[in-house]
């Protein structure tokens, strides 16, 4: 059975950095194309940014757009979110998804779910 291993997430002050990693586990990220969202209780999950399996880059957040990036390596059948200058508005769980080759755009589209990382950002 697939599934998507993730790690990376904690507790860290306003202005650090933290790296999230998205691994597969029993199938091939390669011709997938791989999402971040994040969520707040109450509030709607919203997506990131997502890079399609040729690594072409979505950005969907202006408020992060300058400070996080995604990047992908297929060797290691991993998918990297990196979380930089960090503000307590970033406090979010973190969820990475997959649909297949393109950034749809379309949350509906994605079909395989990881389990998502608290990332807590305070004082």
């Amino acid at each position: 059975q697939w599934q998507f291993v993730q790690s990376g997430g904690g507790l860290v002050q306003p202005g650090g950095s933290l790296r999230l990693s998205c691994a597969a586990k029993g199938f091939t990220l390669d011709f997938l194309a791989i999402g971040w969202f994040r969520q707040v209780p109450g509030k709607a999950r919203e997506e990131v940014a997502c890079v399609s399996y040729t690594g072409i880059v979505t950005h969907f957040l202006a408020s992060v757009k300058d400070r996080f990036t995604i990047s992908r390596d297929d060797a290691q059948n991993t998918v990297y979110l990196h979380m930089n200058s960090l503000k307590s508005e970033d406090t979010a769980v973190y969820y990475c998804a997959a649909e297949g080759y393109h950034c749809s755009g379309k949350y509906s589209e994605y079909d395989y779910w990881g389990q998502g990382s608290q990332v807590t950002v305070s004082s």
